[in-house]
């Protein structure tokens, strides 16, 4: 069977723990030892390479998965005990195996409609030709008005083909954070259209974990305490995540706008 391979790991210097060590590592982590927490994690990356193997045809990037079924692993860790009476790796692959499923499952692409797809290729045939007649780009507004549909219709048939991460209003708010990614794009309120259907690949500079988290809180409306039981990690933590994620969202907005 072909290994997976992942970026910058070297996966056959994983390191291996036996049965033995391991229990005696948990008795470690019960007496308040944090690096027993850490090396049992890492003895047993190997056990989400072997439950990634389910996955190599997924049309997910291996390397994401990869850093969700160590979601799934570090709840593992957390929740084991030895007086289960039952090896780590039985009770740990079902863990992992369940975190990964979910995250495709939220994860996973809508089948698009005949008629969205025929509105989307209307409204791109319409853009080229005002692009042409006039030399620059034309509005979503415009568009509209040439084609006799309402803007939202257009952006939500566009967003569709292009199976991006949805940033229209109203934005999600809770607990003082904000994602706002509309406001960061343009000063004078007027959204190009283009920017609309692309924000995605401002995604591509979170991590697996980040996206993850921003996903489960800005657009499926969890709350942080939620967010942290479902990924095994403090309240803080997530908090601390997302912030770092929005403003790298940030960041990267400001970049495309700067280049520009």
């Amino acid at each position: 069977m072909e290994k997976v391979k992942l970026t910058g790991v070297n996966t056959s210097q994983l390191p291996i723990l036996s049965n033995k060590e391991m229990m005696e590592l948990f008795n470690k982590i019960d007496n308040g030892d944090t690096e027993a927490r850490t090396e049992i994690v890492n003895g047993n990356l190997r056990l989400v390479l072997s439950v990634l193997q389910r996955f190599r045809n997924s049309s997910h990037p291996i390397d994401d998965l990869f850093q969700i079924g160590c979601i799934g692993l570090v709840k593992a860790v957390d929740n084991f005990k030895v007086s289960k009476g039952v090896r780590f790796s039985t009770y740990a692959v079902p863990m992992i195996l369940g975190e990964i499923k979910r995250y495709i499952r939220d994860n996973r692409e809508v089948r698009v409609s005949r008629s969205l797809r025929q509105l989307a290729y209307r409204a791109l045939r319409t853009r080229d030709k005002l692009r042409k007649k006039t030399g620059k780009e034309p509005s979503l507004d415009e568009i509209s008005k040439i084609i006799d549909v309402p803007r939202e219709d257009i952006v939500y048939a566009l967003e569709a083909t292009k199976n991006p991460i949805s940033i229209f209003t109203p934005i999600f708010e809770d607990e003082g954070d904000q994602l706002r990614i509309m406001d960061q794009l343009s000063d004078d309120g007027e959204l190009d259209w283009t920017e609309e259907i692309n924000i995605k690949q401002a995604f591509a500079v979170l991590s697996a974990r980040e996206r993850f988290i921003i996903n489960l809180r800005f657009f499926q409306g969890q709350t942080q305490a939620e967010v942290a039981e479902r990924i095994g990690v403090s309240q803080a933590q997530v908090s601390r995540i997302q912030k770092k994620a929005l403003q790298k969202l940030r960041n990267e907005i400001e970049l495309k706008e700067e280049a520009k």
